[in-house]
C-alpha cells in the first residue's frame, strides 16, 4: 500500500522539502566527494598534530625514547645480515649489505603503514563517536606517522651505504621523488584496509601473513635475478609488484652495481607514478564511500 508524505498545512511543502528549504540534512550523511576533500584538507593540521602525537606516544615509555627510531632498523638490518648475509650466503649481490637494508626499510614503510592502517578506524571508535570530522583523517594521520619513521631509517641507509663505498652520485637524488609516489601508493592501500578492518576486526591477525608473503615476492632479502628463473608471464608480472618497484628505484639511486629485474629506468618511474596515482585515488574514493558507516554498530 503507498505511503502519503506528511505536508505542513502552513506552507504545503513536505518534511523533506521543508529540510531542504531550510538546509537541513540527514545526520552523518556522506559529503559530495569534492565536499570531502575540501574538509579533509581544512583538517590537514589536525591530522599532522595527530601524526606527530602517535609518534611520539609510540616511544614514550621506551627509556632511550625516539632513539629507538634508528635503533630498530639498525636492529633488523643486522638481524636480516647474519641470517642472508653470513648464514644463507647471499655474498654473491655486490654490497649485499647495503642491496639488503634498501630492500628492508623500503618495504618497512609500506608494511608498518598498513599494519597501522588496518586498526586506525577499528582502535579509534572513541575518538570517532566524540568528535565530527572526515575520517580519512585517521589512515593519512598513519601512513604520516610511518612516513616520519621512515625519514629516520633513511638517515640510517644513508649511512650504512656511504660506509659500505657506495658513492655520492647525482642518482640519489631520485630518491625522494620515489619515497614520495611510495607514500602516495602506501596512503590509497591504507584507506582500503582502514575501511575493511572497520568491519572485518580479524583482518588485523590475517594481515601479517599476507605481508610476509608479499615481502617474499619482492626481492627484498634476495636478489632479484632469482625472478628470472620463473616462466616468462610471471616474470613479466612481478615486475609489475609496486613494493619491488619502488626498491628498485631505491636501489638504483643509491647503489652502483645492484642487480635490478627491470634495467629500463623509465619503465620503473612509469610504473611507480602509475601505481601511486591509481592506488591514491582508488584507496581514497573506495574510503570516501563508507564514509557514514565509520563508528556505528
Amino acid at each position: 500500500m503507498a505511503t502519503t508524505a506528511l505536508v505542513d498545512p502552513e506552507t504545503g511543502l513536505t518534511q523533506a522539502q521543508l529540510a531542504a528549504r531550510h538546509g537541513l540534512r540527514v545526520a552523518g550523511e556522506r559529503p559530495s566527494l569534492t565536499e570531502y576533500s575540501r574538509r579533509l584538507w581544512a583538517y590537514r593540521h589536525f591530522t599532522a598534530a595527530y601524526a606527530n602525537a602517535k609518534l611520539v606516544a609510540s616511544y614514550s615509555n621506551a627509556k632511550l625514547g625516539q632513539i629507538w627510531q634508528v635503533l630498530t632498523p639498525l636492529t633488523n638490518a643486522a638481524v636480516y645480515y647474519l641470517i642472508f648475509g653470513v648464514v644463507l650466503g647471499q655474498n654473491n649481490i655486490p654490497n649485499f649489505i647495503a642491496y639488503l637494508t634498501t630492500g628492508l626499510f623500503i618495504f618497512n614503510f609500506t608494511q608498518s603503514a598498513v599494519l597501522a592502517g588496518t586498526q586506525s578506524i577499528s582502535g579509534n571508535l572513541g575518538l570517532i563517536r566524540a568528535l565530527h570530522f572526515p575520517r580519512a583523517c585517521l589512515p593519512l594521520a598513519a601512513t604520516l606517522t610511518q612516513f616520519q619513521q621512515l625519514l629516520a631509517s633513511m638517515i640510517v641507509l644513508v649511512g650504512i651505504v656511504l660506509v659500505t663505498g657506495e658513492p655520492l652520485t647525482l642518482a640519489w637524488l631520485m630518491l625522494p621523488p620515489a619515497l614520495l609516489l611510495q607514500a602516495a601508493f602506501n596512503a590509497g592501500v591504507v584507506m582500503v584496509v582502514a575501511r575493511m578492518g572497520s568491519k572485518a576486526s580479524d583482518l588485523k591477525q590475517v594481515m601479517p601473513f599476507i605481508l610476509r608473503t608479499w615481502m617474499y615476492g619482492s626481492g627484498v632479502l634476495y636478489s632479484v635475478k632469482l625472478f628470472d628463473r620463473l616462466p616468462e608471464w610471471a616474470s613479466t608480472l612481478i615486475q609489475f609488484n609496486p613494493i619491488l618497484v619502488y626498491i628498485e628505484l631505491a636501489r638504483y639511486a643509491l647503489l652502483e652495481q645492484a642487480p635490478l629485474l627491470n634495467e629500463s629506468l623509465t619503465q620503473l618511474w612509469l610504473v611507480a607514478a602509475g601505481w601511486a596515482i591509481l592506488g591514491g585515488i582508488a584507496g581514497y574514493v573506495y574510503f570516501w564511500r563508507g564514509e557514514q558507516e565509520y563508528g556505528r554498530g
